[in-house]
């Protein structure tokens, strides 16, 4: 079967290995961030409504999901804000009636929170994983570059009321760009949002692929470790710096029978390295080249040098 929605599995730093699923068609987003490593955003909206079928998405978890793979997770991400689609809250409880044995979590940028039926939808989910770079509404901007209408303060607010009626796990990561949102004064801002909102963990994150912008550069590990220390909050909440650890891949389960489709549809959503496709699919270095030529052939694929190696990226 081909995979229109589904992704992955991906060996995720923070979730392990993750089965993404895409409910927003390619950078429909509420933000258009200075770091995104799926590049800038071609469709700025705060308008929900559902972009695919459900009944297509359903379909496809039911058929890649009838030979119990082994997974970590579930995520809603990929390359949008997945909260823009309607049909989340469906899906998130189709998962949990049919396949309650999986752990489902949202990876979300936060911005529709204030929203009554956007905290409704993701209730039912064990994990979420909202982002609150800043509460300065001109860093914010700088950083996350909303779509009209949207206002730090009304994302923090929204997520303050999240954690009141949400009975999961709240992970959330503040993304470090150095001299942007490094300040004393940012760090004390962002701590005492932290301290209302109470997530049960922090977890600070910088650059690992390449970003929208290409100015935007990495924190070192010294300059997180500093970071995690001034946003820790008495040993309460506790604040982990996001590291990059290889794994072993498992080898392409049967879901994958087209080994060139999962490797596309991996590049498709986000730049990887070499690494990254072996550890998501368990093919070796040298299938996965030949299948980089025959996708450069077919398709065309962009490269990047980064501090941790090159990126491929398949552009729609």
């Amino acid at each position: 079967m081909k995979y229109s929605h589904l992704f992955g599995p991906v060996h995720s730093r923070r979730l392990g290995r993750s089965l993404g699923i895409d409910l927003v068609p390619v950078k429909t987003c509420s933000f258009d961030c200075v770091y995104c490593e799926c590049g800038h955003t071609t469709r700025e909206t705060t308008e929900r409504q559902e972009f695919f079928p459900l009944r297509e998405v359903l379909e496809e978890l039911r058929t890649y999901l009838s030979s119990a793979p082994v997974l970590d997770f579930i995520t809603f991400s990929g390359s949008g804000e997945p909260t823009l689609s309607t049909s989340i809250g469906d899906v998130i409880c189709f998962l949990k009636e049919s396949y309650p044995q999986y752990r489902v979590a949202v990876l979300t940028n936060g911005s529709l929170f204030w929203r009554s039926d956007v905290r409704d939808d993701l209730l039912r989910a064990d994990l979420v994983l909202p982002t609150l770079s800043s509460v300065s509404e001109e860093t914010f901007s700088k950083i996350q570059r909303p779509a009209p209408g949207i206002h730090v303060a009304q994302v923090v607010k929204g997520l303050i009321q999240f954690r009141k009626e949400y009975a999961g796990e709240i992970w959330l990561e503040v993304f470090i760009i150095p001299g942007i949102n490094t300040s004393l004064r940012e760090l004390e801002g962002l701590r005492a949002a932290i301290e209302q909102i109470a997530p049960d963990r922090v977890q600070v994150n910088t650059l690992d692929r390449p970003g929208t912008e290409h100015w935007v550069r990495p924190a070192s590990p010294a300059e997180l470790e500093r970071i995690r220390s001034a946003l820790g909050i008495s040993g309460l909440i506790p604040v982990e710096p996001i590291g990059y650890e290889l794994t072993a891949g498992a080898p392409m389960t049967p879901e994958w029978t087209d080994a060139v489709a999962l490797v596309r549809e991996l590049i498709r959503r986000r730049p990887c390295t070499l690494d990254d496709i072996a550890i998501a699919t368990g093919l070796s270095r040298r299938e996965i080249l030949k299948i980089l030529r025959e996708i450069q052939i077919s398709s065309g694929i962009q490269e990047s040098t980064e501090e941790r190696g090159i990126f491929f990226f398949c552009p729609e």
